[in-house]
C-alpha cells in the first residue's frame, strides 16, 4: 500500500499513541523518518528510537516518552503538505511556542531543527512543529 503523506501518517501514528499511553509506537521505515526521528530524541522528545530490518520491509520502531504521566510532546503538527509546501527563508523561519518548541526543517543542508537552520542560515521547507 503506498501512501500519499508518509510523514503525516507517522504524525498520527505518534499521537494516536500517546492519546492511548502506549509505550512504543511501529511505523514503516523511510531515511527522512529516520532522520525525523533522530532530530526528536536529540530534543528529548522521544526515549530512543530502532530500525527493524529482519523482514523484507523495514520498520521504524519509536519508544515514547512521558512526564508524570502525561506526554513529553503536547502537539506534533504537520505544516507542509503534499497539496501545499511550505517553504521559509533562514530570516523567516517561524519561533515554536516563543523557542519552547521546535519546527523540523528540510533544507539543501540536511534535515535539522528552526535553531540549526538559522544558525546556518540556511531556509528551506518547514515539515512539522512539535512542542
Amino acid at each position: 500500500m503506498s501512501l500519499s503523506d508518509p510523514i503525516g501518517d507517522m504524525i498520527a501514528r505518534v499521537k494516536n499513541a500517546q492519546a492511548r499511553s502506549h509505550k512504543k509506537v511501529e511505523l514503516p521505515s523511510s531515511n527522512f523518518k529516520t532522520k525525523i526521528a533522530d532530530i526528536l530524541k536529540n530534543e528529548g522528545f522521544i526515549k530512543d528510537f530502532k530500525i527493524n530490518s529482519e523482514d523484507k520491509k523495514p520498520t521504524l520502531s519509536l519508544e515514547l516518552k512521558y512526564h508524570s504521566g502525561s506526554p513529553v510532546i503536547s502537539a506534533f503538527e504537520r505544516v507542509s503538505k503534499p497539496g501545499r509546501r511550505i517553504f521559509s527563508s533562514a530570516s523567516g523561519l517561524p519561533k515554536i511556542n516563543n523557542g519552547l518548541g521546535i519546527a523540523i526543517i528540510s533544507t539543501p543542508k540536511g534535515v535539522m531543527t528552526d535553531i540549526d537552520a538559522r544558525k546556518q542560515k540556511v531556509g528551506g521547507e518547514i515539515i512539522c512543529k512539535v512542542f
